[in-house]
C-alpha cells in the first residue's frame, strides 16, 4: 500500500521553503516556514493567541470580510456566483442541510455529469451543521449557521477526453495553495504564522488529500483535493479503513470559515462577539449582565482557553472545563458561574441566526426532515432563553438576525416562529406528565432514566434534558445527561431513507435501447404504431419493450396510461406503464409476440382527467403559494382520475375563507385559458433563472431537464399536460387536513371529476335538507338548532339520573355492616351510567356500594369505597367479575368489570359481602 505522503510534497512547498514536521502534541504532520516550530498550531497543542491581538492588519465585519474574499478570487480569474439555499434537499434527495459549498454541486457536478455554473468559481455559501450544536457557546469557535466562503475548480484527467462535462486542468493543488497564501498576505497577515495540516479527507466514496490551514491557534481554512475514489482494488488506504484510487475528475474544494476570519480580524473574545455584536450587547442589557474589569480580564484569559472544551475532542466536559479552571488558577464554579450566561447568550444569537436562514429560506417546522431539524433549533433556543430570563419574544429575536441577513419574508418567519411555540406549550403540558411517570419508574428501580428515554422524551414530547433532569431530582430520579445530547438527536434525524430505485431487470434488458417517448411531442395523441423489442414474463402478466410510445409510464405521482396493443391476430390489455432507466415497460395480460408490429391505442378518458389533474396540480400549488406564501413547498403529491391530492409545507391549518381564496385565483388561471409551455433547457441555465423552486415535484436526472410553464408557475415536471389552463375546466377544492404537524394535505378534483364531486355534495345536502324538511340553504341553521337541542335533552337525562339515583340511595336498600362501615349490596338493571350515578350517590353517604346489573345482555358491576375505608374497589369487582366469567378492576375508591354470564349474578351478589369482609382484612 502506498501513503499519501507524496501528494503533499508541493513543488510550491520546496519554492518558498516550507518545513515538514511532526506535531508531539497532535502526531499529525504539517507544512511551516518556520524551522524553529514544533506544534502544528491546532488547539490542545497551541492556543488562540490572536485574542486582544488581531491577526491582520485592519479589522473587518462579516460583511467586508465576505467582500474581501470573494473580491480577491475574481481578481484572480474566479467567477462569483450567488450562494444556493440552506435547505439541500431542494436541488438534491441525498441529504437535508447544506453543510459546504461543495453540496452545491453534488452529485451532478462532481461527477461530470452536468458542467459547473462556472470553472473556476468563487462562492460564499450559507451552511447548517447540525452535529456543532452542543459546542456553540463553549468553545468560542463553533457556530451552527456560518458562511463558507470557497474556490473550486473542477478537472478531467487529459486521458478522459471528452467524457465528461467538463475538460481538462483549470488548477490543482499548488495554485490552490499559494491563492491561501496570497490571500493572507491581501490581509497583513505573518505568513511565517501560518501552518498547512495533512488531513486526508473522506466522504461519500471519495477522497483525497487535504490541508488544515491554521493561524494563531484558529482553523480558517481547509483545501480538499478531491481526487479519488472508493476501490476494494485501490492503493490508497485511508483513515476511513477503506481502499482508494484516482478517478478521472479531479476537484478544488476549499472552505474559509467567514466568521473566523471576521474574528480573528477583531481579536474579540469569541466568534460570536464578531459576527453577532449587537444581539450580544441587547440579550447582555435586556438580562441585565455586567461584569467588573478583573471578571472581563478572566473572560478574556478563559476564551484563548477555550478551544481545549471542544466535546468532539474531550471524554467530559466537567472535567475539561475543571482543567481550564485549574490553568487558570481559579475555582471551577466560579468560572462556570461566570460564563455560563454568557455561553448561553452566545447560543441564542447563533440559533437565532441558524432559524433565520431555515425559515427565510422556506423550511417550516415539523415532525421530519428539515422541519424536525429546525423545530429541535427553535424549541432549544426558546429553553435557553427562557432558563436566561430574556424579556424579548423569541420571534423578535429571530426576527433581528432576519433582518441582518435581509430576508424579504420577515412577517412569515416571525408567524411561523409564533406558531412554533404555542404548539410547544401544548406540548410541554402533556409532555411533563409523561416524564413525571417515567421518573417514578425509574426511581422505584433506583436507576438512572437512560439515554435512549431522554431522546424519546425530547423526539416525541419536545422535552428538553434538563427539564427531565428538574422533574426527575423532585422524585428522586437520576439522569446523565451527554454533553453532545442534542448532535445525537440531530443524527437521528439528519439522514436520508435512501430508497432502492433500481428496477429488477433480466440482463438483456440492459442492452435494450432507450424507447422513444412519444407522449412529449403530442400529449393529445391517443394512438401510434410500434416494434415489440421484447418481451419478459413475469409472474403475473407480462413486460412488453417497444421502440417508442404513446403509453405514459407512472411517475411523479401520476399513474400509468391504460390502454392496448393489438397486432393483425390478437389484442391485449396495457394494465400497468413503469419505466426502467430509458426503457419503457407494458404490463400486459398476454404475449403480442417479439418482432410483431403493433397498434398503441390509449384509453382516451383516462389520460384526459390525468392531464388535467395533472395541470390543476401545477395550477393549485401556484394559487396556494399565492394565499398562503412563498414559504409553501411540496411535500407530496399523487394525482388520480377522480381527484388528486397535494400535500404542502405550513405552519397552521388551512381555513375555510383560505380555501375559498384559493380556489379563486386557480379558476382565475384557468379561466385566462393561458397556453401551457414546455422546453427542454441545460439544468443550470434554468436553476440560473429560476431557482430551485423549480423541483416541486422532484430531482429529475440528466443535464437537460424538461420545464413546464403554467403563466408564471415553473417547474420542472415529466408529465402530461393539457394545451391551456381553460382545458382543465373548472378546480374544486374537496377538504383540506393536516397529514403531519407541519404539512397540509390539499385534496382537490378537475374537469368532469370535479363536477362529479360537486353533484355528490349537492346530492348529499338536498338529502339532508328532505330529512330534515327544510330548504337546502336552511340545512346548517337547522341541523345547529337540532344538536343544540340533542345536547339540551342529554343533560337533562343525566340530570333526571342522578335525582333517580340520589332517589334510590335516599330509599333505604338494605344495609350490612362490614366492620363498623355501611355497605349496600343491590342488583340495579340500569346502565352504567345509572350504576355509577347510584354509586356515587351512596359513597356521598358513606357507604360501601356494590351494584350490579343486567341490562345489555351481559353482567356488570359498580363498586364504589368512601374515603379512609380499607377495601379496596378494585379487588372486589376481580373477584364478582371473575364470578361471571369475565374481569375488571381499577383504583381502590372506585372500579367497574364484568362478564358474559348473566344468569350468575345474582350468586354474585349474594356472595359480595363475604367478598368485601376477605378484601377487607386481607
Amino acid at each position: 500500500m502506498s501513503e499519501l505522503e507524496a501528494e503533499y510534497r508541493l513543488d510550491y512547498f520546496e519554492e518558498e521553503g516550507f518545513y515538514r514536521k511532526q506535531c508531539p502534541v497532535t502526531g499529525v504532520h504539517f507544512w511551516t516556514r518556520d524551522p524553529d516550530r514544533e506544534t502544528c498550531g491546532e488547539p490542545p497543542a497551541d492556543d488562540y493567541t490572536f485574542i486582544d491581538n488581531p491577526g491582520f492588519d485592519e479589522e473587518y465585519t462579516l460583511e467586508e470580510m465576505r467582500e474581501k474574499f470573494l473580491s480577491f478570487f475574481e481578481e484572480h480569474d474566479h467567477e462569483r456566483i450567488d450562494p444556493y439555499p440552506v435547505a439541500a434537499n431542494r436541488w438534491r434527495d441525498d441529504v437535508l442541510l447544506t453543510q459546504a459549498s461543495i453540496y452545491d454541486f453534488q452529485p451532478l457536478v462532481t461527477s461530470g455529469e452536468t458542467p459547473p455554473p462556472a470553472n473556476p468559481l468563487t462562492v460564499s455559501q450559507p451552511c447548517i451543521r447540525m452535529q456543532d450544536i452542543d459546542n456553540v457557546g463553549k468553545t468560542g469557535r463553533h457556530t451552527m449557521a456560518f458562511e463558507m466562503m470557497a474556490h473550486h475548480a473542477f478537472n478531467a484527467r487529459e486521458e478522459a477526453g471528452d467524457k465528461y462535462a467538463y475538460e481538462g486542468e483549470v488548477y490543482w493543488k499548488d495554485e490552490t495553495v499559494r491563492l491561501c497564501d496570497e490571500f493572507f498576505e491581501s490581509l497583513g497577515a505573518d505568513i511565517s504564522e501560518i501552518t498547512y495540516i495533512e488531513d486526508p479527507w473522506v466522504g461519500g466514496g471519495n477522497a483525497g488529500p487535504a490541508f488544515e490551514v491554521l493561524y494563531r491557534g484558529a482553523e480558517l481554512a481547509t483545501l480538499v483535493f478531491m481526487s479519488m475514489k472508493q476501490d476494494p482494488d485501490g492503493e490508497y488506504e485511508l483513515k476511513d479503513g477503506n481502499t482508494y484510487s484516482p478517478m478521472d475528475t479531479y476537484i478544488v474544494d476549499t472552505g474559509y470559515g467567514l466568521e473566523r476570519w471576521t474574528w480573528v480580524s477583531q481579536g474579540t473574545p469569541t466568534v460570536y462577539e464578531a459576527v453577532y455584536p449587537d444581539m450580544i450587547e441587547f440579550l447582555k442589557d435586556n438580562v441585565g449582565i455586567e461584569h467588573t474589569d478583573e471578571e472581563e480580564e478572566l473572560i478574556h484569559r478563559a476564551a484563548k482557553l477555550s478551544g481545549h472544551l471542544d466535546i468532539d475532542e474531550i471524554d467530559d466536559l466537567a472535567t475539561a472545563r475543571a482543567g481550564v479552571a485549574g490553568e487558570l488558577g481559579v475555582d471551577e464554579a466560579e468560572l462556570t458561574a461566570l460564563l455560563r450566561p454568557l455561553e448561553d447568550i452566545y447560543a441564542i444569537a447563533d440559533h437565532c441566526r441558524t432559524l433565520a436562514y431555515m425559515f427565510g429560506d422556506g423550511i417550516v417546522p415539523s415532525n421530519v426532515g428539515t422541519g424536525y431539524l429546525a423545530r429541535m433549533v427553535l424549541r432549544r433556543t426558546k429553553r435557553l432563553v427562557d432558563n436566561l430570563g430574556v424579556d424579548a419574544p423569541l420571534d423578535e429575536l429571530v426576527d433581528m438576525q432576519a433582518e441582518r441577513l435581509d430576508y424579504q419574508n420577515r412577517d412569515t418567519i416571525r408567524d411561523i416562529v409564533r406558531s412554533e411555540e404555542r404548539k410547544y406549550r401544548k406540548t410541554l403540558e402533556r409532555g411533563s406528565r409523561k416524564v413525571q411517570q417515567l421518573a417514578d419508574e425509574y426511581a422505584d428501580k433506583d436507576e438512572p432514566i437512560p439515554l435512549d428515554e431522554l431522546i424519546e422524551l425530547y423526539d416525541s414530547h419536545g422535552i428538553q434534558p434538563d427539564m427531565v433532569q428538574e422533574i426527575a431530582e423532585e422524585r428522586g430520579a437520576t439522569v446523565d445527561i451527554p454533553d453532545d445530547f442534542y448532535s445525537l438527536v440531530a443524527d437521528r434525524h439528519e439522514q436520508v431513507d435512501g430508497e432502492d430505485e433500481a428496477a429488477e431487470r433480466d440482463d438483456r434488458l440492459g442492452d435494450l435501447p432507450a424507447t422513444d417517448k412519444l407522449y412529449y411531442d403530442d400529449q393529445e395523441r391517443t394512438e401510434f404504431e410500434a416494434v415489440v423489442l421484447d418481451v419478459f414474463e413475469r409472474e403475473e402478466g407480462y413486460d412488453v419493450v417497444l421502440d417508442q410510445t404513446m403509453f405514459y409510464p407512472e411517475g411523479g405521482g401520476q399513474p400509468a396510461d391504460h390502454g392496448s396493443l393489438a397486432t393483425d391476430d390478437a389484442t391485449v390489455e396495457v394494465t400497468d406503464v413503469q419505466i426502467a432507466g430509458d426503457v419503457v415497460l407494458h404490463r400486459t395480460d398476454d404475449d403480442p409476440g417479439k418482432g410483431e408490429f403493433v397498434r398503441g391505442q390509449l384509453d382516451a378518458e383516462r389520460r384526459r382527467r390525468l392531464m388535467r389533474h395533472h395541470t390543476a396540480t401545477h395550477v393549485i400549488g401556484h394559487a396556494i403559494r399565492t394565499v398562503l406564501g412563498d414559504h409553501i413547498r411540496q411535500a407530496g403529491a399523487s394525482k388520480g382520475v377522480d381527484r388528486s391530492r397535494l400535500d404542502v409545507t405550513h405552519y397552521e391549518r388551512i381555513t375555510r375563507e383560505e380555501v375559498k381564496q384559493i380556489e379563486r385565483v386557480a379558476n382565475e388561471l384557468v379561466m385566462r385559458n393561458i397556453p401551457i409551455k414546455q422546453e427542454w433547457p441545460d439544468r443550470r441555465d434554468a436553476e440560473k433563472k429560476y431557482g430551485f423552486d423549480l423541483y416541486q415535484g422532484g430531482i429529475p436526472p440528466g443535464e437537460k431537464i424538461r420545464l413546464i410553464h403554467v403563466g408564471t408557475d415553473v417547474q420542472a415536471c415529466g408529465g402530461t399536460h393539457v394545451k391551456r389552463t381553460g382545458d382543465i375546466g373548472v378546480i374544486k377544492v374537496l377538504t383540506t387536513e393536516p397529514v403531519q404537524d407541519g404539512v397540509e394535505r390539499v385534496v382537490f378534483a378537475a374537469g368532469d371529476a370535479a363536477i362529479e364531486a360537486t353533484q355528490r355534495t349537492e346530492d348529499a345536502l338536498y338529502g339532508a335538507a328532505d330529512v330534515l324538511d327544510v330548504n337546502p340553504a336552511d340545512v346548517p341553521e337547522t341541523a345547529e338548532r337540532f344538536f343544540t337541542e340533542w345536547k339540551e335533552r342529554g343533560k337533562t337525562i343525566d340530570r333526571l339520573k342522578t335525582e333517580l339515583a340520589e332517589a334510590r340511595a335516599a330509599a333505604g336498600a338494605d344495609e350490612i355492616d362490614i366492620d363498623g362501615t355501611p355497605a349496600v349490596v343491590q342488583r340495579l338493571d340500569g346502565d352504567a351510567d345509572e350504576l355509577r350515578a347510584t354509586a356515587n350517590a351512596l359513597v356521598e353517604e358513606g357507604k360501601v356500594a356494590v351494584l350490579g346489573s343486567a341490562a345489555g345482555g351481559s353482567a356488570q358491576f359498580v363498586v364504589g369505597v368512601p374515603d379512609g375505608v380499607g377495601v379496596n374497589a378494585g379487588q372486589v369487582v376481580g373477584q364478582l367479575a371473575g364470578k361471571v366469567g369475565g374481569g375488571g378492576g381499577g383504583p381502590a375508591d372506585f372500579a367497574q368489570g364484568g362478564g358474559p354470564d348473566v344468569d350468575a349474578l345474582d350468586d354474585a351478589l349474594d356472595e359480595a359481602p363475604d367478598v368485601l369482609r376477605a378484601v377487607l382484612n386481607a
